[in-house]
């Protein structure tokens, strides 16, 4: 078993002994990069959910710092932060003063910046409508995706399933379904948060995995076609690392939700801007460089994902539970701001992305399922959405919303259409395939 690193040891402190946690890592910076460190203040952040980030001083200069911590990592390959990589590609990303890339040790430091993170923007317009500001935000939004899309066309080559599996992209998908070590299939957060638990829902339901997993779901008066098990198996057998290379490979950042992502104002318009670039790769599988990004800047808002507590108070959730049927009821639904913000992705990323990749022959014929698949993976193992038994952060109501939007995710409705059907059906080049 290897030992658990120093910055694992640091992010497990500072769950329950914050100073202490801070002059652990005011010691560690100093002694990683021999620089003064004082004053160091780690955030309070609803955002940072493998991570953690902060400000201190270096003599008389302002810094900004963040690192991001896997589950067993120190067992893992391949490097982290590549920056230049990203820079190199002509995507705006802010350059780190500071880097450390080793497992168990990666860490970046900035110089200290005044402008907001877009998360903070966009959370602010969640909770009060402001259409000039959306509009302000939306075209900001359109200019990064479209530097994406021009980056993705270049960049798009071949690759080897070796290239693919050494990208550090899939830590944050196929390395979180199975043991660090073993391999073994569940294993990872997929057991740590779900299997064999007992999950707790409105009105005091209590259901164990074995009822969950194998229950038809029926979300908001549709049945699907996939249950919860199922989904979580066809994720690992697809988005196994070797298999992701058939769309071939692109430069990319990888995790480029809004918490990674500076809003610079500017009289003429404003901008954003790339940092963590923790998983950023030259040979990011195709189809799977946008998705976490798209899910999480779209379908984790308002609130459900980050601020549970706020979609308590602000929705209903009903469950039920008969014949193994799971019928989930919520009154949730995505604000102006991510519906405008869909409207962008999809227009200038998925559909022209998807149409460069089918006219160059590297479109695979179950596209849609690789992508609802990442879509799916992205909040459930980003997080505990269970509620019940070894619960974290989240609640009855959240916890209902977060499973039903992603089972709407990651399976087509048998009829009907939801949110995503009608998204995939304005993404497509061609006949969407079932997924």
């Amino acid at each position: 078993m290897t030992a658990p690193s120093r910055t694992a040891r640091i992010r497990a402190l500072a769950r329950t002994d914050r100073p202490a946690a801070e002059a652990e890592l005011a010691a560690f910076i100093a002694e990683l990069f021999d620089i003064p460190v004082s004053d160091l203040r780690i955030n309070v952040d609803q955002y940072s959910l493998n991570s953690l980030n902060g400000f201190f001083m270096s003599g008389s200069a302002g810094r900004f710092f963040k690192f991001h911590q896997e589950e067993g990592e120190e067992a893992m390959r391949g490097e982290y932060y590549r920056a230049d990589i990203l820079a190199r590609a002509g995507l705006p990303v802010d350059q780190p003063l500071h880097m450390s890339t080793l497992p168990g040790e990666q860490l970046l430091v900035y110089a200290k910046r005044e402008d907001p993170r877009f998360s903070d923007v966009l959370f602010a317009l969640d909770q009060h409508d402001d259409p000039a500001a959306t509009e302000r935000a939306a075209r900001a939004e359109a200019a990064l995706n479209d530097h994406i899309l021009a980056c993705a066309r270049e960049s798009l080559t071949p690759i080897t399933p070796e290239q693919s599996a050494a990208e550090p992209v899939h830590r944050l998908f196929h390395e979180r379904l199975v043991a660090p070590e073993t391999r073994a299939y569940p294993g990872g957060r997929l057991a740590s948060f779900y299997v064999g638990k007992d999950f707790l829902f409105p009105g005091g339901l209590r259901l164990h995995w074995d009822q969950l997993s194998t229950a038809t779901p029926v979300i908001n008066g549709l049945e699907y076609r996939h249950t919860l098990g199922e989904i979580f198996d066809r994720a690992h057998a697809r988005y196994a690392p070797a298999r992701l290379a058939d769309a071939g490979g692109i430069v990319g950042h990888g995790d480029a939700h809004n918490a990674n992502v500076w809003y610079e104002r500017g009289t003429d318009g404003d901008r954003l801007s790339f940092f963590d670039p923790a998983f950023a790769g030259d040979h990011l599988p195709a189809l799977v460089a946008e998705v976490k990004s798209t899910f999480h800047n779209i379908f984790a808002h308002p609130f459900w994902l980050y601020n549970p507590e706020m979609a308590a108070e602000r929705f209903a959730a009903r469950v039920d539970y008969a014949d193994a049927r799971l019928t989930i009821d919520t009154d949730w639904a995505p604000t102006p701001v991510r519906r405008r913000l869909l409207e962008i992705k999809v227009a200038h990323f998925w559909k022209p992305w998807l149409a460069h990749l089918a006219a160059q022959g590297m479109l695979p014929a179950d596209w849609e399922e690789v992508i609802r698949l990442g879509l799916f993976l992205s909040p459930t193992l980003v997080m505990n959405l269970n509620a019940g038994e070894g619960a974290d952060r989240h609640n009855p109501v959240s916890s209902a919303i977060g499973l039903s939007v992603a089972l709407a995710a990651g399976s087509r409705p048998v009829e009907g259409e939801d949110d995503f059907t009608r998204m995939f059906t304005r993404m497509a080049p061609i006949a969407a395939s079932g997924g």
